[in-house]
């Protein structure tokens, strides 16, 4: 191999990787300041009959009183058989008001926002008189939120052997509505610190695999100028 040919190869190999670990991190990093949806990491657990809160809320603080809220379960999808069928909504929040005319029969009634708290942030969804035909997963979304974040997922676990709990407008393992600090911010950003960690990893690791077999196929194929000089007697 020519020593131009070495450069050339080299100089590509070194601008993929780049190119590469660029476009991850510029993926996975949040833009700073960027305005993200969150929601809640762990199962919201109640008895039937409760009154649940499933948390949702922005950090940081971002008024969300003139924008798009949809709640709906995303794991519901439109009858294939009906193209006039459509995937209605748990709550339906626009122009400053519940839509109730696209929301699910079952909720009808039974959902709620805290209106006077959406303008720092907070989106969480109130459901009255739980029943097990509620459990699942919710989505939370704000269609227009500029942020790559516009979007969080809460499970919802209603179990009739979980005990009752004493008061229905707060029950056990969801957060206060009124709360607006971001609870789970620190795992988002550990988990991007790790993200960040593990892919500069897996480049290094390509580096060396690549600098290996380099060395190898020098060792075993040495330049053919040297290979074609003429023997001394």
């Amino acid at each position: 191999m020519s020593l131009n040919n070495f450069y050339f190869k080299d100089s590509n190999f070194f601008s993929l990787w780049t190119f590469l670990l660029c476009s991850a991190l510029s993926v996975w990093t949040p833009v700073q300041g960027e305005v993200l949806v969150i929601g809640s990491d762990l199962p919201i657990v109640a008895a039937p009959g409760d009154d649940v809160i499933l948390p949702c809320h922005l950090a940081p603080t971002f008024d969300v009183q003139g924008l798009t809220v949809e709640w709906s379960k995303p794991d519901l999808k439109p009858d294939p058989s009906d193209r006039l069928s459509r995937v209605e909504y748990v709550h339906l929040y626009r122009d400053r008001k519940e839509v109730p005319d696209m929301k699910m029969a079952s909720y009808f009634r039974r959902t709620e926002l805290f209106m006077d708290a959406m303008k720092h942030g907070n989106i969480s969804l109130k459901i009255l008189n739980v029943s097990e035909e509620d459990n699942g997963r919710y989505r939370c979304f704000i269609p227009k939120l500029r942020s790559r974040v516009k979007a969080a997922v809460v499970e919802l676990v209603v179990d009739s052997n979980f005990a009752k709990t004493s008061t229905t407008e707060t029950p056990l393992q969801t957060p206060d509505p009124q709360d607006t600090t971001p609870t789970n911010a620190g795992r988002s950003s550990v988990t991007v610190v790790l993200l960040i960690a593990f892919i500069s990893a897996v480049a290094v690791a390509g580096l060396i695999v690549y600098f290996c077999c380099h060395h190898q196929n020098r060792t075993k194929h040495p330049d053919d100028e040297t290979q074609k000089q003429p023997l001394t007697v």
